[in-house]
């Protein structure tokens, strides 16, 4: 049986709990689809996209910031209540009030880049990231926590620790930022297929599954870069 690549981009932050939620919804998608179509082998590619790019390194607190995004806590709860029904649908249960610090998510996402030239798949890293910011309330923008996750996500926390004490992959990650606007991108998550056919917001499963047939037929291209 010949095998079919199918290549998923997913721009997104590990901030974003609606990215969060569109990563379960995919993995269910893409589960229904190998299970239809046993050929298919999925490769999914994570991209950086800095929510708050201009955070100071530590992160301010979750208070202040919610204050000013959202004009305090009890406005931001009620916004966040339909954020935390689509997350349960998904499986996971939202512990936003354990969030003492909003990060800045550089760090994170130069961690993720580089464990994707180093494993070729930094989704087991990406899902550790998102279990401990929205589930634990860790301090994801430390990068002592950092090394500790990506341990956690069968990686090496000496490297890991040795990387991030380094500037390596900064300005690729700031690159990756600018290239995503500059196509456009002003929300996450954002999902192209096979190179062919986007689709932002983290949409039902089903929906995911047409995009991903409506790019299986149109064939593939080069992934995004």
């Amino acid at each position: 049986m010949n095998s079919e690549s199918l290549t998923i981009d997913v721009v997104s932050d590990v901030v974003c709990p609606w990215c969060y939620i569109g990563k379960r919804r995919l993995e269910t998608a893409l589960a229904a689809l190998v299970a239809q179509a046993p050929a298919v082998v999925p490769q999914v590619r994570w991209h950086p996209f800095q929510l708050n790019p201009d955070l100071p390194p530590a992160g301010i607190e979750r208070a202040r910031y919610l204050e000013a995004k959202f004009g305090g806590a009890a406005r931001a709860d009620g916004i966040y209540a339909r954020v935390r029904e689509a997350a349960s649908q998904s499986g996971v249960t939202l512990a936003l009030d354990a969030i003492t610090r909003q990060p800045n998510t550089l760090a994170a996402h130069r961690l993720i880049m580089w464990t994707q030239g180093q494993r070729g798949d930094a989704s087991s890293l990406v899902e550790r990231l998102f279990r401990a910011y929205f589930v634990e309330g860790r301090l994801i923008g430390d990068p002592a926590t950092l090394a500790e996750l990506a341990a956690d996500a069968g990686g090496d926390a000496d490297a890991a620790r040795a990387f991030l004490a380094s500037d390596q992959l900064r300005d690729d990650v700031a690159d990756a930022d600018e290239r995503a606007r500059a196509l456009g991108i002003s929300g996450v998550p954002f999902f192209i297929f096979n190179g062919r056919v986007a689709l932002s917001g983290a949409h039902e499963p089903k929906t995911l599954l047409d995009a991903i047939a409506q790019a299986r037929k149109a064939g593939a291209t080069e992934p995004v870069a």
